[in-house]
């Protein structure tokens, strides 16, 4: 059986993952440019053994970048380079629906991408390749999560739309109630393309969207600002915490496989006598598997 090496990419407030065993942050190059920071690797124990992470700060520690200005591209490689088999986003949003207050955790299931500005996918001229997204969010890493938060006592939905705005502004009201038409559950601006290039390097992703504000909409609570966030997000970063740990314990350190493992297998379009060889060797971390197959 594979071994698990669980990948957790902390939002806006999320940092650092205090209490690994064996800690170091190490820099890991990517042929896609800058990871976000270096990558935080330890170890958790649990009962069945210890269960190896790898922590990322998706703005960088002290909150250098912006949801544009991150590379996801190294990003995700790195997290593949490292050996990670399955990763967890831990991402703060606005809620978009009465039902979902601050300090909600919602575990999401679908998103919707308004993003324009970012690199998308890691094929392109060269080397084409078409991954399945009808189904975004791996379900066993959602259960994995659900039974976390259930565990723990800490205010969570199953199921839910992940709208992703570009950014870096905040929602004008006629925006916020378009999508609120569109039935999206809360709003964010990082998980596309993060969860895209997941997929396309053949990781399961799940989202863990902890809710600090109604966004613009709600006519009872002020604007979204970042004064009103920052509170919420320190009262959340403890509970992400609590919830990976227990997360890690039920996941163990024997990973079950998963059918994102092979998403590959049918996706590659391009004849190989037509492949650029450049690309390919920036795939090596990414598409290795089917590339020297």
């Amino acid at each position: 059986m594979a071994k698990t090496v669980l990948g957790v990419i902390g939002g806006s407030g999320v940092y650092e993952f205090p209490g690994l065993k064996n800690e170091r942050w190490q820099h890991v190059s990517s042929p896609w440019g800058q990871p976000s920071d270096d990558l935080h690797f330890g170890t958790l124990p649990t009962a069945s053994g210890d269960v190896d992470m790898v922590f990322l700060p998706r703005h960088g520690r002290g909150h250098p970048h912006s949801p544009s200005s991150i590379n996801y591209r190294a990003n995700i490689d790195a997290m593949k380079r490292s050996g990670v088999t399955d990763i967890i986003s831990v991402s703060a949003v606005g809620s978009l629906k009465e039902e979902l207050p601050p300090g909600t955790f919602v575990i999401v299931d679908q998103f919707i991408d308004r993003s324009f500005a970012r690199e998308k996918s890691f094929f392109g001229p060269g080397l084409v390749a078409h991954v399945s997204m009808a189904d975004p969010v791996c379900p066993r890493l959602g259960d994995h999560i659900e039974a976390a938060c259930k565990a723990n006592g800490i205010a969570h939905v199953r199921g839910g739309t992940y709208m992703v705005m570009e950014g870096p502004q905040f929602s004008t009201y006629a925006e916020s109630m378009l999508y609120r038409s569109w039935g999206c559950s809360v709003i964010g601006m990082t998980n596309m393309p993060e969860a895209k290039l997941a997929r396309e390097a053949e990781i399961p992703y799940a989202t863990i969207a902890m809710v600090t504000d109604y966004d613009c909409w709600h006519e009872t609570h002020a604007n979204v600002d970042v004064a009103s966030v920052i509170k919420i997000l320190g009262e959340n970063a403890e509970n992400s915490r609590i919830v990976l740990r227990a997360l890690a314990t039920s996941f163990g350190p024997d990973r079950t496989p998963s059918p994102i493992d092979t998403a590959l297998d049918f996706a590659l379009i391009t004849a190989p006598d037509m492949r650029d060889p450049v690309l390919i060797a920036k795939l090596d971390a990414v598409a290795g598997r089917v590339l020297k197959s």
